[in-house]
C-alpha cells in the first residue's frame, strides 16, 4: 500500500477553523507528531509517499481533502475553503504515477474528510465544506466504475469523517451526537464512548486501525470487538481541527484496470 503525506507546514497557526477557538500550535512538537504517525504508517506496510511541502499553505499537511483515490481513479476535490484550493494541484502530481486523475469543477465544492467509502457506496457529507454539486460532479466521475453516492447530514462537526469512519468493511465507528447510526445502510454500527466525542476519526490500515491517543475508551471498545488497535498522538494537529485520517491518502498501489462487471 501507498501512504500519501504532505509535511506540517510553517503557517499552521493561520489554519482555517470552524468549530474549535484558536489555540497556539507547537510547530515541532506537531512536526514530531507527524513523523510518528508516518512510522506508525509505515509499521503496518505502507510505503510512504511525500507530497512537497507548502509552508505558506496553512491546511495543506491535511492531504486528504484534496483527493479521493478508489481502486480505479482518484477524483481531485474542490475544497470548501477558498484558502485551500492551491492545495489541490501538488496532491494531484503525486498521484498521476498511480492513478487515472478526474477533477471536479466550479460549483462545486468538495472536502476528502467528508467522503467515506463502505463497499461500493461513497456516502458524502454535506452542508458544510461539501455542497451538492460536488455530490453530483463525483457520481458523475465515479458512477462508470459501479459506485454509488449518497448525500448524508452530519450536525455539529468539521466533516463527515469526524463523525463516522470505518473499523471494516462492514462495522462503522459513529458519534451518533454528529450523525444517525442509521445512516449507513445495512452496515453494523459501534458508537464512540460518550466521553469522547471527537473518537470517532479512526484510520484503518489492512486489518488493523489506527487511533488517537486521547481517546483510551473507544480504543477499549474497538478492541473488544477482536480488531487489533494502534495509537498515535496527534494532539497538536487536532488543535488545527486534524485527526488521522485527514493526514494521508492510503491506496493500493497498482489501480484496477477495468470495469466492475456487477455492483
Amino acid at each position: 500500500m501507498i501512504a500519501l503525506t504532505r509535511p506540517v507546514p510553517g503557517a499552521i497557526d493561520r489554519c482555517e477553523l470552524t468549530h474549535l477557538e484558536r489555540t497556539a500550535i507547537d510547530l515541532p512538537r506537531a512536526r514530531a507528531q507527524h513523523a510518528a504517525y508516518e512510522a506508525a504508517l509505515a509499521a503496518l506496510g505502507c510505503a510512504i509517499g511525500h507530497v512537497p511541502a507548502a509552508d505558506h499553505l496553512p491546511d495543506s499537511v491535511f492531504v486528504e481533502d484534496a483527493a479521493i483515490v478508489l481502486d480505479e481513479i482518484a477524483v481531485m476535490t474542490r475544497p470548501g475553503a477558498a484558502s485551500r484550493l492551491e492545495e489541490v494541484r501538488e496532491v494531484a502530481a503525486a498521484l498521476l504515477p498511480f492513478r487515472d486523475l478526474r477533477w471536479l469543477g466550479s460549483p462545486a465544492t468538495l472536502d476528502g474528510g467528508d467522503v467515506l467509502l463502505l463497499g461500493r457506496t461513497l456516502y458524502v457529507g454535506t452542508g458544510g465544506r461539501s455542497n451538492h454539486d460536488g455530490v453530483e460532479q463525483l457520481a458523475v466521475a465515479v458512477g462508470p466504475f459501479g459506485y454509488d453516492v449518497r448525500a448524508v447530514q452530519a450536525r455539529g462537526c468539521l466533516h463527515l469523517k469526524s463523525a463516522a469512519t470505518a473499523l471494516a468493511p462492514d462495522l462503522v465507528l459513529v458519534n451518533p451526537e454528529w450523525i444517525a447510526p442509521d445512516t449507513f445502510g445495512a452496515a453494523a454500527v459501534l458508537t464512540i464512548d460518550p466521553a469522547e466525542p471527537f473518537a470517532a476519526n479512526v484510520l484503518r490500515v489492512g486489518g488493523t486501525v489506527l487511533c488517537g491517543a486521547a481517546f483510551p475508551r473507544t480504543r477499549a471498545r474497538i478492541a473488544a470487538t477482536g480488531i487489533e488497535t494502534r495509537t498515535v498522538d496527534v494532539s497538536e494537529l487536532a488543535k488545527a481541527e486534524g485527526a488521522l485520517t485527514c493526514c494521508s491518502l492510503v491506496f493500493n498501489r497498482c489501480p484496477l484496470t477495468s470495469l466492475p462487471t456487477s455492483r
